[in-house]
């Protein structure tokens, strides 16, 4: 089997290319490919295959521990390089069918070889209520952005112990959540927000495309940012830029960059 690895922001994918849609992967084969040592490492492994439903292409996302995901915001702007570079699609834009719905992504390939920049729709989002006070000690609501979230405001995320609190208020969602911490920060650009993640079936990665715009829309819903503008969202890993409907029910878009870092023979005895 052949893949190649890409990043956003930190965010990195194993992307297999499955045009004649023959390939499929066991949970056992997705951990031990995502496996940082025994493995050749990632924050998840994105089957790419022909379009459906009307589609240019589709989008079938496993976690690092095997599971299934609906939607990740970084891991479609992945595929959306590997596609391009395996010529399966021709830029600058083209549709993705995901276990969220369909995706339109713009593509541009970047100055410098290897570097491209993606913009992807990435649908309405809904939020839920505040959560009580009583279950966390800090703002808290969840969202929807084809997947679920639950994002934490505070003075500050440098000191979260993620290793603790994220599998806990994961485990306290049926079928667990994706959780965020952010606050409010600002340089000589302006405001933007600071942003540690707890992803579902990953753990703390270095960054999140779905959970920067959760963040982004849940920080606009409580005054924190600019309403009108782009937010800016500083992940461990790099900087988000979401854009946010105007209206409800209007789709919110994620950009940012995306690198290539390798093509991947994967040897047989390491599936087997």
């Amino acid at each position: 089997m052949r893949a190649s690895k890409h990043e956003g922001a930190g965010n990195d994918f194993l992307v297999v290319l499955d045009p004649d849609d023959a390939l499929r992967l066991t949970v056992g084969q997705v951990r031990l490919l995502c496996d940082r040592r025994r493995g050749i490492g990632a924050d998840g492994i994105i089957r790419v295959g022909p379009g459906r439903q009307g589609c240019d292409l589709s989008m079938e996302l496993h976690n690092a521990d095997g599971g299934a995901a609906e939607m990740s915001g970084n891991g479609i702007r992945c595929l959306a390089q590997a596609a391009v570079d395996g010529g399966m699609v021709t830029p600058p834009r083209f549709t993705v069918a995901t276990a969220a719905g369909v995706r339109t992504v713009d593509f541009v390939a970047g100055e410098s070889p290897g570097w491209a920049r993606a913009s992807v729709d990435m649908g309405p989002v809904t939020l839920g209520p505040d959560q009580p006070q009583d279950f966390v000690d800090r703002k808290a609501r969840t969202a929807d952005v084809g997947n679920p979230h639950l994002v934490l405001l505070g003075p500050e995320v440098a000191t979260v112990d993620l290793a603790v609190l994220g599998p806990q208020l994961q485990a306290s969602f049926e079928g667990g959540i994706n959780v965020e911490w952010i606050c409010v920060a600002g340089d000589s650009d302006g405001a933007f927000l600071d942003l540690r993640v707890w992803e579902r079936g990953s753990g703390e990665t270095l960054a999140c495309g779905t959970g920067s715009v959760a963040a982004a829309a849940a920080a606009r819903a409580w005054g924190v940012v600019d309403p009108a503008g782009p937010v800016r969202v500083r992940n461990p890993g790099g900087t988000l830029e979401v854009t946010l409907g105007d209206r409800p029910g209007a789709p919110a878009f994620l950009a940012g960059p995306v690198r290539k870092i390798a093509d991947i023979d994967i040897h047989p005895g390491l599936l087997s």
